[in-house]
């Protein structure tokens, strides 16, 4: 592995490995880890990926330790990118004074407001420097990524993909905040990194961003899993203000509401597999 990347940790699964990273990331200015897991694979053959963005709070580990999803990526050969929700250390006064804002709350956007616009540049290292760092040295195939992330990840998925359709082939998520600019976390985070313009902030929405397509960006569908018991459905995630979006041009969107599941991580592995084979299918291009 080449010299700028800096291994953890390394785990045996499922035939394949997980393994954990850090690196100094020149868009960040900082140090930043991620996990991949890489199924076993033929030798010279190139691997489809889903990239998955983790919410408020989280860590590169946390999808892999609690989802359970490396067992249906081994047998379907994806491999699984974990990035990081933030910067870390950047010495910010006040960085983690709140759990939805700062340290583990990036929001996977590029931060204009000081004193956050110099690390907290989330957006610009996803797409610019760790994904092609990723397809570069793990030979992943370019043409078959997908994302997929819950909560603020999904936020996250949402919008990359909305911006960046010729990157990622295929698109879904879990319980996302799908409207930030009227829901008080994103209101939060929006003014503390964007300032209080709010045109900057419908660059971040997912809703607004859907509505200004002229035509379907995905027409094969997209995916969003909602449970009913989650305790943030009314106040933040607003799961129909994206399907009135999707709507209105006549992107196909599965919108699925399960009774009894909450917005944690049982809710997440319950589901995975039926994302990890909506995604699989998309990246085959079936």
């Amino acid at each position: 592995m080449p010299p700028k990347l800096e291994i953890i940790s390394e785990h045996g699964c499922f035939g394949g490995r997980q393994l954990f990273y850090r690196h100094t990331s020149t868009e960040i200015g900082l140090p930043m880890r991620f996990g991949i897991f890489v199924p076993a694979r033929k030798s010279g053959v190139s691997l489809p990926m889903l990239m998955f963005l983790a919410g408020l709070t989280c860590s590169e580990e946390t999808f892999a330790i609690k989802a359970g999803a490396q067992r249906i990526a081994a047998e379907l050969g994806i491999a699984l990118l974990t990035p990081d929700t933030s910067p870390r250390g950047a010495g910010v006064a006040g960085e983690a004074d709140a759990w939805d804002f700062g340290v583990g709350a990036g929001f996977y956007l590029d931060a204009t407001r000081e004193p956050w616009a110099r690390h907290w540049r989330m957006q610009s290292y996803l797409m610019s420097e760790l994904l092609p760092m990723v397809i570069d040295d793990f030979a992943i195939d370019e043409s078959r990524v997908g994302i997929f992330g819950h909560s603020m990840g999904g936020h996250g998925a949402l919008t990359l993909a909305l911006k960046h359709p010729a990157t990622f082939a295929s698109v879904s998520a879990f319980a996302p905040i799908v409207a930030p600019a009227r829901a008080p976390w994103g209101e939060k985070a929006f003014r503390g990194y964007l300032g209080e313009r709010t045109e900057h902030w419908d660059e971040h929405d997912a809703s607004v961003l859907m509505r200004r397509q002229s035509t379907a960006p995905y027409p094969r569908g997209i995916l969003v899993d909602q449970g009913e018991a989650d305790k943030f459905l009314e106040e933040q995630l607003h799961p129909h203000a994206f399907e009135a979006a999707c709507r209105d041009v006549a992107q196909p969107l599965t919108l699925r509401l399960h009774a009894g599941y909450d917005h944690g991580y049982y809710f997440i592995s319950t589901f995975v597999e039926d994302h990890l084979r909506f995604h699989d299918k998309q990246l085959r291009g079936v």
